[in-house]
This record gives structure tokens, sequence and C-alpha cells, in this order.
């Protein structure tokens, strides 16, 4: 049986098993018996529990330990005597053996293929039952265990929950081992280059060219590595051009729809709104490639100003309304979140509904606006395909915006490309880079949290 359809006859063993339970519980629950000290439900859960937690277990360790077994006896057959020495072509004769036995394909290349997919297909029909009749007897033995175990008294609702608690705790730690990772692996990378490149050369050099050099005696052979350029390029797409454009109409739009759009027309915009946060990001860089950047090249040639093809201003602009939701969002609670007293109040005294909005309702909302803006600079120095695909990969420090510039995301992706070794500078650049980043959102968004979190604590 293959792994597919064991894994289904197993979820049907534990569905009769949580059937049979729970008939079993309401039955303990006639007129007159003692009263059960769990619900039905929960004694079928037990059963469905102990009938496929088990066989499931074994079948996750089993699966990989069944294929190194096959090809351990497809190895060890005599007429993997002729496989050639050579590993990539062993492997591709192997996978075609695989192929073979399994039905994927009819005719083969090599004839070796053809002579090891018997072996193969025995081994894997032997491995496959031994799997299945093991996996069979598990999820039988478990959930007739846990059937014995039923009964008026049985907690079965405590059990489980626990059970649910220690899911929900492993998923916790997932999360938390993973991000854990994700650290150690930067930090011990970024290690190794500031071990071989100077931590203020990296963070306080203005020149950047990480390229490696064929002669020992070739110009900048030893490479540049200050990273200002690519810093000051992220700085300037994604909080300077890319906030001048998504803050104002975030708020605004915020603003229009929480205090003049009519109900109809606040139903309708706000999802179209926010669906600009669900469009990929390659479709705004093809977008910015393909529209903008021309048009900000023609506009720049126009007032006399040498324009590059690819500019900061472009990558920023389309970059600013990507992230126009994520203002617009924050804004639009922050402003909900106002007492309606406040409103009233102001209304009260005369003051018009702009005077309300512009003296007592974005200040009142003020934190959380900011908490926004600082989530929406976070998402913005990350984001990528945008700048390579409209900004170029030019790493000057300039504050023209019609000029050619860089970021850090962008000579990531540009430093682990293709086939790297990860013993030079250059490559583990790219982890340095990463970590740099790295603190920096964390930072941003640490404070972007305790600032909404104190604006939530003014008005609960």
């Amino acid at each position: 049986m293959s792994p597919l359809a064991l894994f289904i006859a197993i979820l049907g063993l534990a569905l009769l098993g949580w059937l049979s339970a729970r008939a079993r519980a309401m039955a303990f629950a006639a007129p007159g018996a003692p009263r059960l000290h769990s619900l039905p439900g929960y004694h079928g859960w037990y059963v469905a529990i102990w009938a496929a937690l088990p066989a499931l277990l074994f079948l996750l360790l089993w699966v990989p330990l069944s294929d190194r077994l096959v090809m351990d006896a497809v190895l060890g057959s005599p007429a993997a005597a002729n496989l050639p020495p050579f590993e990539m072509q062993r492997n591709a004769i192997l996978n075609e053996t695989r192929e073979l036995a399994e039905g994927l394909r009819q005719s083969s290349f090599h004839p070796e293929a053809r002579e090891l997919a018997p072996v193969y297909g025995s081994a894997l029909s032997r491995y496959r039952l031994i799997g299945t009749v093991a996996a069979l007897l598990l999820a039988f033995a478990g959930g007739a265990f846990a059937y014995s175990r039923i009964g008026p008294a049985f907690r079965a609702r405590t059990r489980v929950e626990r059970l649910v608690m220690l899911a929900l705790l492993l998923a916790s730690l997932i999360a938390i081992l993973t991000t854990l990772g994700i650290v150690l692996s930067l930090l011990f990378e970024s290690l190794r280059f500031f071990s071989m490149v100077s931590p203020v050369e990296f963070l306080f050099g203005s020149t950047w060219s990480p390229q490696t050099a064929i002669r020992a005696d070739q110009a900048g052979s030893s490479g540049a590595f200050g990273a200002i350029p690519l810093f000051w390029g992220t700085v300037f797409i994604g909080a300077i051009i890319a906030m001048i454009v998504a803050i104002p109409l975030g708020l605004m739009s915020a603003i229009y729809l929480t205090q003049y759009a009519r109900p109809v027309v606040r139903r309708w915009m706000k999802p179209l709104l926010e669906m600009l946060a669900g469009v990929p990001t390659v479709v705004y860089g093809y977008f910015a490639a393909l529209t903008v950047a021309p048009a900000v090249r023609d506009f720049g040639q126009s007032l006399g100003i040498p324009a590059s093809s690819e500019s900061a201003l472009a990558a920023g602009l389309v970059m600013g309304i990507m992230i126009i939701p994520f203002v617009s969002s924050m804004a639009d609670d922050s402003l909900t979140a106002v007492p309606q007293s406040m409103r009233d109040g102001s209304l009260a005294m005369g003051a018009t509904t702009s005077e309300t909005i512009r003296k007592v309702l974005v200040p009142a909302a003020l934190p959380g606006i900011v908490g926004g803006v600082l989530l929406a600079v976070s998402r913005a120095i990350g984001e990528t395909m945008i700048v390579v695909m409209a900004a170029g990969l030019s790493a000057n420090l300039t504050a023209n915006p019609f000029a050619s510039v860089t970021t850090v995301t962008t000579q990531i992706v540009q430093l682990l490309t293709g086939d790297q070794e990860f013993d030079s500078p250059k490559t583990l650049a790219a982890f340095a880079l990463g970590l740099v980043l790295f603190i920096v959102t964390l930072l941003l968004n640490i404070v972007a949290l305790r600032v909404v979190k104190k604006y939530r604590e003014a008005y609960d």
C-alpha cells in the first residue's frame, strides 16, 4: 500500500474509532445510568487520537527509512555491479530505475535501469507490505486500548485537552526555535565575515565593491565592503520616498473612509484598498520597470536632469503604493478606536468636521498611526523585487532621486545568486547584511508594537 493510501486508511480507522467510542459513551448516558464525566464527543476524540497518532508517527519515520532500505537492497543485488562509479550517473540510473518500478515511465535510456527495476519493485513491495501491516496493527492496537478505557467515570476530556495543549506548546516551540535558528545562522556566518573584514569598514565605509579578483595584483583585489551606500539606498527608497507617498495617501484614505464615506461606500472601498496588500511584489516590480521607470526618466529629462532608466524615485513611488494598505489599515483602526464622546464634544463646542479631525481625532489617534507607519517602514526596507527591477544594482551614495541606487536586500540576492563559495568575504557579506537588516527591522517592530500597545491601553 502506498504511503498516501496508508495515510487515508489510518484516518479511516480513526473515524471508525471516533464513531464507535461516541456511540458507546452515549449508551452509558442512558436514563438511570451514572453521569458521564466527559461528553461523548471527547470519548470519540480520545479513541480517534490513539488510533491515528501512533500509526502516523510510525508512518512518518518509516517512509524515509523504507526508501533507504529499498535502495540498499537494490545496491546489494548482483545487477548493481554494472553501475558506473561516477556518482551523478549512478543517481540518474537509480532514479530511472525507481520510475520504471513505480510505473512512471515505460521505456528506459539506460540498460542497467531495466535490469534493476525488478529488484527495486520487489524490495519496494516487501517493505511497503511491512510498513502497512505495522501501521495498521498500531492503529488497531491503539484504538482498542483507548476503547477499552471508556466508561462513565473516565476523564476523556482531561486527556484530550492535555494533548491539545501539548500540540499548541510544540507549535509555539517550533516558531521560537525557527527564529532562534535564523538568528544563530546569521550570527555565525556574520562572525566569519567580520573575522575577514573589519566591522568598522563594513558599517562606516562608503565604497561597496565586493568583487572577487582573478589575480592577486588585480586592482581592488581585496574588495571593498563599505555598506553605507547600501544602507542609504535602503533608507532613501524605503523610508523616505516610499513614506512620502504612503503616509499622506494612506492617512487621507483612512480619514475619508472613517469620517466622510457613506457605509455602502466604505463597505466596497476598504476591501478594494486592502487588495493592494495581496498583489505579489513581482507584479509591482513589472509595473515599476515597464511603466513608472520610463515615465520618471522622461520626466527628469524634460526638466533637464540626467535621469537613469532605473531610478530610486521609480522604485520608491511603486513601493509607496504597495504599502498604502498598511498605513491606511492602522490609521483606520486608530481613528475608529477614538471614543465617540471626543467627537461629540468637539462638534458640540461648534467645531467643524474638518477641525475635529485635525485637532481632536488625529492627535488622539497619533500613537496608533505612528505604529502603523513604523510597521510599514519595516515592510518597505525588506522589499526586494521592486528594487531589483526598478532601482538597479549600482551602490551609489547620492541624494538624486533620478539616479540608480541599490538596497541591502538587492545586494543579498546578488551575492547569493549562482554557485558561491561560502569561505570568501564576498559571499559571507550577504549574511552580515542580513544580520543588520534583521536587527533594524526587529527594532522597528518592537518600537511599533510598544507604541500601539500604549495607545490601546489609553482607550481600553
